[in-house]
Protein backbone atom coordinates (compact mmCIF):
# COMPACT_ATOMS: atom_id res chain seq x y z
CA UNK A 1 0.00 0.00 0.00
CA UNK A 2 1.39 3.50 -1.06
CA UNK A 3 1.61 6.14 1.05
CA UNK A 4 2.19 9.12 -0.64
CA UNK A 5 3.57 13.05 1.09
CA UNK A 6 0.22 14.46 -0.07
CA UNK A 7 -1.06 11.43 2.56
CA UNK A 8 1.10 12.49 4.86
CA UNK A 9 0.83 15.91 4.72
CA UNK A 10 -3.03 15.62 4.95
CA UNK A 11 -2.24 13.16 8.04
CA UNK A 12 0.23 15.16 10.06
CA UNK A 13 -0.31 18.76 9.17
CA UNK A 14 0.80 20.55 12.04
CA UNK A 15 1.73 20.32 16.08
CA UNK A 16 -1.42 19.10 17.38
CA UNK A 17 -2.33 16.44 14.22
CA UNK A 18 1.36 15.00 15.56
CA UNK A 19 0.62 15.22 19.15
CA UNK A 20 -2.96 13.99 18.94
CA UNK A 21 -1.27 10.75 17.05
CA UNK A 22 0.78 9.88 20.36
CA UNK A 23 -2.03 10.61 22.53
CA UNK A 24 -4.44 7.99 20.74
CA UNK A 25 -0.92 5.67 20.74
CA UNK A 26 0.03 6.15 24.31
CA UNK A 27 -3.59 6.14 25.65
CA UNK A 28 -5.90 4.82 22.84
CA UNK A 29 -7.60 8.30 21.87
CA UNK A 30 -8.34 12.01 24.12
CA UNK A 31 -11.35 10.64 25.62
CA UNK A 32 -10.26 8.08 28.33
CA UNK A 33 -10.33 7.50 31.88
CA UNK A 34 -7.97 9.91 33.59
CA UNK A 35 -5.76 8.40 35.74
CA UNK A 36 -6.10 11.52 38.49
CA UNK A 37 -9.88 11.45 39.00
CA UNK A 38 -11.06 8.20 37.55
CA UNK A 39 -13.37 9.37 35.34
CA UNK A 40 -14.08 8.91 31.57
CA UNK A 41 -13.37 12.48 30.30
CA UNK A 42 -12.48 14.11 27.54
CA UNK A 43 -8.99 15.66 27.50
CA UNK A 44 -7.67 19.15 25.71
CA UNK A 45 -4.76 20.04 23.74
CA UNK A 46 -2.82 22.83 25.53
CA UNK A 47 -1.55 25.74 23.80
CA UNK A 48 1.63 25.47 25.69
CA UNK A 49 2.99 22.81 26.28
CA UNK A 50 3.22 18.72 24.70
CA UNK A 51 0.05 17.61 26.74
CA UNK A 52 -3.80 16.98 27.20
CA UNK A 53 -5.51 18.41 30.28
CA UNK A 54 -8.61 16.34 31.64
CA UNK A 55 -11.55 18.29 30.76
CA UNK A 56 -13.27 17.30 34.95
CA UNK A 57 -10.41 17.76 36.82
CA UNK A 58 -7.54 19.57 34.76
CA UNK A 59 -5.11 16.54 35.35
CA UNK A 60 -2.51 17.14 32.72
CA UNK A 61 -1.10 13.73 30.56
CA UNK A 62 1.85 13.79 28.18
CA UNK A 63 2.12 11.62 25.61
CA UNK A 64 5.63 12.17 24.56
CA UNK A 65 7.00 11.20 27.79
CA UNK A 66 9.28 7.58 27.74
CA UNK A 67 9.40 8.44 24.00
CA UNK A 68 12.24 9.49 21.74
CA UNK A 69 10.46 12.98 21.57
CA UNK A 70 11.13 13.25 25.22
CA UNK A 71 12.87 16.74 26.09
CA UNK A 72 13.29 17.04 22.59
CA UNK A 73 13.14 20.53 21.47
CA UNK A 74 12.78 19.34 17.94
CA UNK A 75 9.11 20.20 16.66
CA UNK A 76 7.12 16.61 16.52
CA UNK A 77 6.15 17.45 12.66
CA UNK A 78 10.02 17.37 11.93
CA UNK A 79 10.04 14.21 14.08
CA UNK A 80 7.32 12.89 11.94
CA UNK A 81 8.93 13.68 8.64
CA UNK A 82 11.92 12.33 9.19
CA UNK A 83 10.63 9.05 10.04
CA UNK A 84 8.48 9.45 6.76
CA UNK A 85 11.69 9.81 5.21
CA UNK A 86 13.56 6.92 6.42
CA UNK A 87 10.80 4.88 5.45
CA UNK A 88 10.34 5.86 1.76
CA UNK A 89 13.89 5.05 0.82
CA UNK A 90 15.06 1.87 -0.10
CA UNK A 91 19.14 3.35 0.66
CA UNK A 92 18.23 5.21 3.77
CA UNK A 93 18.98 8.98 4.58
CA UNK A 94 22.03 10.73 5.92
CA UNK A 95 22.08 12.83 8.36
CA UNK A 96 23.18 15.79 6.50
CA UNK A 97 19.81 15.13 4.03
CA UNK A 98 18.08 15.36 7.24
CA UNK A 99 19.54 18.43 8.08
CA UNK A 100 18.75 19.95 4.86
CA UNK A 101 15.75 18.81 4.71
CA UNK A 102 14.52 19.51 7.91
CA UNK A 103 16.78 22.72 8.67
CA UNK A 104 18.15 21.63 11.80
CA UNK A 105 21.63 21.20 12.77
CA UNK A 106 23.57 18.46 12.08
CA UNK A 107 24.34 17.15 15.24
CA UNK A 108 20.28 16.98 15.49
CA UNK A 109 19.76 15.13 12.36
CA UNK A 110 22.59 12.82 13.35
CA UNK A 111 20.43 12.06 16.99
CA UNK A 112 17.02 11.89 15.04
CA UNK A 113 18.69 9.06 12.56
CA UNK A 114 19.89 7.37 15.24
CA UNK A 115 17.09 7.49 17.63
CA UNK A 116 14.99 6.33 14.22
CA UNK A 117 16.87 3.30 13.72
CA UNK A 118 16.68 2.44 17.10
CA UNK A 119 12.88 2.29 16.71
CA UNK A 120 12.87 0.29 13.99
CA UNK A 121 14.88 -2.03 15.86
CA UNK A 122 11.89 -2.34 18.05
CA UNK A 123 9.60 -1.95 15.98
CA UNK A 124 10.52 -5.32 13.73
CA UNK A 125 8.96 -8.64 14.61
CA UNK A 126 11.37 -11.41 16.37
CA UNK A 127 9.38 -14.20 15.52
CA UNK A 128 11.57 -17.39 14.53
CA UNK A 129 12.21 -18.25 10.94
CA UNK A 130 11.25 -21.52 9.69
CA UNK A 131 10.71 -23.30 5.63
CA UNK A 132 13.94 -22.46 3.68
CA UNK A 133 16.23 -19.88 5.40
CA UNK A 134 19.31 -19.39 4.03
CA UNK A 135 22.26 -18.10 6.08
CA UNK A 136 25.50 -16.36 5.52
CA UNK A 137 27.76 -13.78 7.06
CA UNK A 138 29.80 -11.08 5.93
CA UNK A 139 32.16 -8.43 6.38
CA UNK A 140 31.42 -4.62 6.78
CA UNK A 141 34.41 -2.07 7.73
CA UNK A 142 37.31 0.11 6.37
CA UNK A 143 39.75 -1.30 3.77
CA UNK A 144 43.17 -2.63 4.68
CA UNK A 145 45.19 -0.14 3.65
CA UNK A 146 48.67 -2.14 3.98
CA UNK A 147 48.87 -4.55 1.22
CA UNK A 148 50.41 -8.01 1.05
CA UNK A 149 49.70 -9.21 4.84
CA UNK A 150 46.67 -11.96 3.45
CA UNK A 151 43.04 -12.06 4.09
CA UNK A 152 43.70 -12.12 8.08
CA UNK A 153 45.34 -8.69 8.38
CA UNK A 154 42.90 -7.08 5.83
CA UNK A 155 39.79 -8.51 8.10
CA UNK A 156 41.48 -6.76 11.47
CA UNK A 157 38.89 -3.80 10.93
CA UNK A 158 35.99 -5.53 9.66
CA UNK A 159 33.07 -6.35 11.78
CA UNK A 160 30.89 -9.43 11.14
CA UNK A 161 27.72 -9.22 10.12
CA UNK A 162 25.42 -12.35 10.64
CA UNK A 163 22.03 -13.00 8.85
CA UNK A 164 19.33 -15.54 9.00
CA UNK A 165 16.73 -14.78 6.02
CA UNK A 166 13.59 -16.88 5.32
CA UNK A 167 12.29 -17.27 1.66
CA UNK A 168 9.52 -15.07 0.98
CA UNK A 169 9.69 -14.43 4.06
CA UNK A 170 11.47 -11.72 7.03
CA UNK A 171 15.77 -11.48 7.58
CA UNK A 172 17.09 -11.57 11.01
CA UNK A 173 20.23 -10.43 10.71
CA UNK A 174 23.11 -7.88 13.04
CA UNK A 175 26.99 -7.74 13.92
CA UNK A 176 28.53 -10.81 16.01
CA UNK A 177 31.96 -11.04 17.51
CA UNK A 178 33.39 -13.79 15.09
CA UNK A 179 32.37 -16.70 12.63
CA UNK A 180 32.97 -19.35 15.22
CA UNK A 181 30.21 -22.49 15.64
CA UNK A 182 30.51 -21.58 18.97
CA UNK A 183 28.98 -17.98 18.24
CA UNK A 184 26.84 -18.67 15.09
CA UNK A 185 25.04 -21.85 16.47
CA UNK A 186 23.34 -20.73 19.16
CA UNK A 187 21.75 -17.43 17.16
CA UNK A 188 20.54 -19.99 14.55
CA UNK A 189 18.79 -22.32 17.31
CA UNK A 190 17.49 -19.26 19.13
CA UNK A 191 15.67 -17.62 15.64
CA UNK A 192 15.08 -20.90 12.96
CA UNK A 193 12.29 -23.52 14.64
CA UNK A 194 13.68 -27.27 14.10
CA UNK A 195 13.27 -28.79 11.09
CA UNK A 196 13.94 -26.16 8.56
CA UNK A 197 15.71 -26.71 5.37
CA UNK A 198 18.81 -24.71 5.81
CA UNK A 199 21.20 -23.70 2.91
CA UNK A 200 24.78 -22.18 3.57
CA UNK A 201 28.01 -22.11 2.22
CA UNK A 202 30.97 -24.17 3.00
CA UNK A 203 32.10 -22.56 6.40
CA UNK A 204 33.31 -24.61 8.83
CA UNK A 205 30.56 -23.10 11.63
CA UNK A 206 27.50 -25.03 9.83
CA UNK A 207 28.70 -28.49 9.29
CA UNK A 208 27.06 -30.05 12.11
CA UNK A 209 23.78 -28.09 11.82
CA UNK A 210 22.15 -31.86 10.76
CA UNK A 211 23.28 -32.71 13.77
CA UNK A 212 20.70 -30.73 15.89
CA UNK A 213 17.29 -30.89 14.01
CA UNK A 214 17.66 -28.97 10.62
CA UNK A 215 17.49 -30.12 7.08
CA UNK A 216 21.13 -28.78 6.05
CA UNK A 217 22.18 -28.17 2.26
CA UNK A 218 25.56 -26.12 1.50
CA UNK A 219 27.04 -24.73 -1.64
CA UNK A 220 30.69 -24.35 -1.86
CA UNK A 221 31.82 -20.78 -2.98
CA UNK A 222 35.40 -21.47 -3.21
CA UNK A 223 34.74 -24.06 -5.85
CA UNK A 224 32.55 -21.36 -7.81
CA UNK A 225 29.44 -23.65 -7.18
CA UNK A 226 26.86 -21.15 -6.29
CA UNK A 227 23.54 -23.23 -6.61
CA UNK A 228 22.65 -26.91 -6.16
CA UNK A 229 18.90 -27.34 -6.82
CA UNK A 230 17.32 -25.03 -4.58
CA UNK A 231 20.40 -24.87 -2.18
CA UNK A 232 22.21 -21.25 -2.46
CA UNK A 233 22.44 -18.16 -0.64
CA UNK A 234 21.67 -16.06 -3.43
CA UNK A 235 18.44 -13.74 -1.41
CA UNK A 236 20.58 -13.31 1.53
CA UNK A 237 23.56 -11.98 -0.35
CA UNK A 238 21.20 -9.84 -2.55
CA UNK A 239 20.64 -8.47 1.31
CA UNK A 240 24.00 -8.03 2.05
CA UNK A 241 24.74 -6.26 -1.44
CA UNK A 242 22.24 -3.77 -1.05
CA UNK A 243 22.93 -2.82 2.49
CA UNK A 244 26.75 -2.04 1.42
CA UNK A 245 25.84 0.08 -1.73
CA UNK A 246 23.69 2.00 0.85
CA UNK A 247 26.77 2.54 3.72
CA UNK A 248 29.48 3.24 0.85
CA UNK A 249 26.45 5.36 -0.95
CA UNK A 250 24.61 7.39 1.11
CA UNK A 251 26.37 7.19 4.79
CA UNK A 252 29.75 6.56 3.66
CA UNK A 253 31.74 5.18 6.52
CA UNK A 254 29.86 3.58 9.65
CA UNK A 255 31.67 2.80 12.54
CA UNK A 256 31.16 -0.70 14.14
CA UNK A 257 29.53 0.97 17.13
CA UNK A 258 26.75 2.07 15.73
CA UNK A 259 26.79 -0.57 12.67
CA UNK A 260 23.66 -2.72 14.68
CA UNK A 261 21.66 0.23 14.23
CA UNK A 262 22.10 0.29 10.58
CA UNK A 263 21.59 -3.09 10.09
CA UNK A 264 18.44 -2.88 12.17
CA UNK A 265 16.95 -0.05 9.61
CA UNK A 266 17.67 -1.97 6.52
CA UNK A 267 16.23 -5.31 8.39
CA UNK A 268 12.99 -3.27 9.09
CA UNK A 269 12.67 -2.01 5.86
CA UNK A 270 13.23 -4.53 3.73
CA UNK A 271 10.84 -6.76 5.97
CA UNK A 272 8.06 -4.24 5.65
CA UNK A 273 8.63 -3.64 2.10
CA UNK A 274 5.04 -4.84 0.90
CA UNK A 275 3.28 -1.72 2.32
CA UNK A 276 4.84 1.62 2.56
CA UNK A 277 2.00 3.15 4.98
CA UNK A 278 2.34 0.00 7.23
CA UNK A 279 6.25 0.57 7.47
CA UNK A 280 5.34 4.08 8.59
CA UNK A 281 2.22 3.35 11.02
CA UNK A 282 4.18 0.56 12.48
CA UNK A 283 6.72 2.75 13.34
CA UNK A 284 4.68 5.62 15.22
CA UNK A 285 2.78 2.73 16.79
CA UNK A 286 6.48 1.20 18.64
CA UNK A 287 5.98 4.50 20.60
CA UNK A 288 4.42 2.56 23.10
CA UNK A 289 7.02 -0.12 23.64
CA UNK A 290 9.87 -0.20 25.26
CA UNK A 291 13.20 0.20 23.41
CA UNK A 292 14.56 -3.65 22.34
CA UNK A 293 17.75 -4.26 23.88
CA UNK A 294 20.36 -5.12 21.60
CA UNK A 295 23.82 -6.94 22.53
Amino acid sequence: MKYTFKDFQRDFPDELACLTKLMEVKYGGTRVVCPSCGKEAQFHAMHTRRAFACQECGHHVYPAAGTIFHKSRTKLTHWFFAMYLMTSTRHGVAAAELQRQIGCTYKTAWRMAHELRKLMATADHDWPLSGHVEIDETFIGGRNRTPGHGRKKAMENKTVVFGMLQRDGRVIAGPVHNRLKSTLEPIIQKHVRRGSMVSTDEHGAYRDLAGIGYKHGSVNHAQEQWVDGITHTNSIEGHWGQLKRSIRGTHIHVSAKHLWKYVSEFNYRRNMRHSHWAMFDRLIWTLSMPAREVT
